[in-house]
């Protein structure tokens, strides 16, 4: 059974979140303010957390921020207006997905079990290993190394990294690597996928002006510029 962490201070939407996941065999775990989620993180790390923007003591965002120190579990921002979600994917806070209220406990669900589903598949590839000239994706310890230096990357980031990495010299439209990676039907902006990217090649030191390992085919979407070793 597989934690699920719902932070919201609104309890109705806490109890109606948990009825569905419960339904569906998660263990909800709840809390009402950021305080109390990081803590909670830190105690017993949950598989996916559904964090709130809007809290009374922190806000969403520096919540993350403090749970990033620490951990790279996958992360659904919860934010009141869609407008809020054109400012987070600008800001590239480093959230796995965005969900705008108010939304459907169906859909939550189904994003949640896309994650696991997600999770669970790149942990049965034991023996899978990418390995270019400089940079290593072990998929079954989800490690990276860059010129034997280890990366720390986001749980979404990995995934993605390993999208790329499967098919090298492959382009991967937004919409290709939103259906692989994020592996539900996607109907936010396609632009999560271009911070995810940009976070990805500060991770690999990938110089975006001239990049040596993700490369950009313009009006189309990414590739990974490596060969296999």
């Amino acid at each position: 059974m597989r934690d699920v962490l719902v932070v919201d201070d609104e309890p109705e939407i806490r109890r109606v979140l948990r009825g569905y996941l419960e339904a569906e065999g998660f263990r909800v775990v709840e809390a009402a303010t950021g305080a109390a989620a990081v803590d909670r993180v830190r105690l017993q790390e949950p598989a996916v957390i559904l964090l709130d923007v809007m809290l009374p003591d922190l806000d969403g965002l520096e919540v993350l921020r403090r749970i990033r120190t620490f951990s790279q579990v996958y992360v659904l921002l919860v934010t009141a207006r869609t407008e809020e979600v054109d400012k987070l994917i600008g800001l590239g806070v480093g959230a796995d997905d965005y969900i705008t209220k108010p939304f459907s406990p169906r859909e939550v669900t189904a994003r949640v079990k896309a994650v696991l589903r997600r999770s669970r598949s790149a942990a049965e590839q034991d023996a899978e290993r990418h390995v270019f000239a400089g940079l290593t994706v072990d998929v079954a310890r989800r490690e990276v190394t860059v010129v034997d230096e280890p990366i720390t990357l986001t749980a979404l980031e990995f995934d993605l990294l390993t999208a790329l990495a499967g098919s090298p010299g492959r382009v991967f439209s937004r919409r290709q690597l939103l259906e692989r990676v994020w592996g539900y039907d996607f109907y936010g902006d396609e632009r999560v996928v271009d911070v995810h990217i940009r976070n990805l090649r500060q991770q690999l030191h990938d110089d975006a002006a001239r990049p040596r390992i993700i490369g950009t085919v313009r009006g189309v979407g990414y590739k990974l510029l490596l060969e296999p070793t």
